[in-house]
């Protein structure tokens, strides 16, 4: 008899080979883990849970629909006038003396700008042809010359009547006096109706728009 035949079972059992059946390990092991896996999510969904209850009852929920509130608030341009620092120092075309200086070939230029500039009310004071300094030198359709003071005062109040005009100054003393002189691109001054939306535009500048929020919790 084998001596791995079991005691009592004769000779009719024997265990041949050299292969034994294995015991199987219990699962005892991945229940553990599955367990500790659980535990650690209950713990992460109670503690996201105390989270939410503190925000709600101290506050943190409604400082955050005003923010969001804020936030999304729609915004629509209100009318902010802007004060027009250049318009009282601004002068009058009457107040304005023009010397009319025609830098071209072509004549009789100079008389009829200074015609329609005294229609339109401006001072004249010389004219005919310009210096040699700009005597044919002069390729744009004309320049607006005066003294430093007058960059803000009557040299913008002439540009209106000549559009394109580029404007220069010297050193003269007498800020209401300066030159209009005519260029090779020279054709007319510009129409009276756009002249004076110019200076309207000029002297009575509308007010800025400026975006403020238009709701209020």
């Amino acid at each position: 008899m084998s001596m791995l035949t079991p005691p009592g079972m004769g000779g009719k059992y024997r265990i041949t080979g050299d292969k034994y059946p294995r015991m199987r390990r219990g699962r005892s092991r991945s229940r553990i883990v599955l367990a500790v896996v659980a535990s650690v999510a209950a713990i992460g969904l109670i503690g996201w849970g105390s989270f939410q209850l503190v925000d709600v009852f101290t506050g943190g929920g409604k400082a955050s629909a005003a923010g969001s509130g804020a936030a999304d608030c729609p915004k629509h341009p209100s009318a902010s006038p802007t004060p027009a620092k250049a318009a009282a120092k601004l002068p009058a075309p009457a107040k304005i003396k023009v010397n009319v200086l025609n830098a071209t070939t072509r004549g009789g230029l100079a008389k009829d700008t200074a015609d329609e500039l005294k229609k339109r009310g401006f001072a004249i004071g010389d004219v005919g042809n310009a210096t040699k300094a700009y005597d044919k030198k002069v390729k744009g359709v004309g320049i607006l010359l005066g003294a430093k003071s007058a960059s803000d005062a009557a040299l913008p109040v002439l540009g209106t009547q000549l559009a394109g005009a580029e404007l220069k100054t010297d050193t003269r003393a007498k800020p209401a006096e300066v030159d209009l002189i005519i260029g090779k691109q020279f054709k007319a001054l510009s129409t009276k109706a756009d002249a004076d939306k110019a200076l309207a535009a000029l002297t009575h500048p509308e007010p800025a728009a400026s975006a403020s929020p238009s709701c209020a919790p």
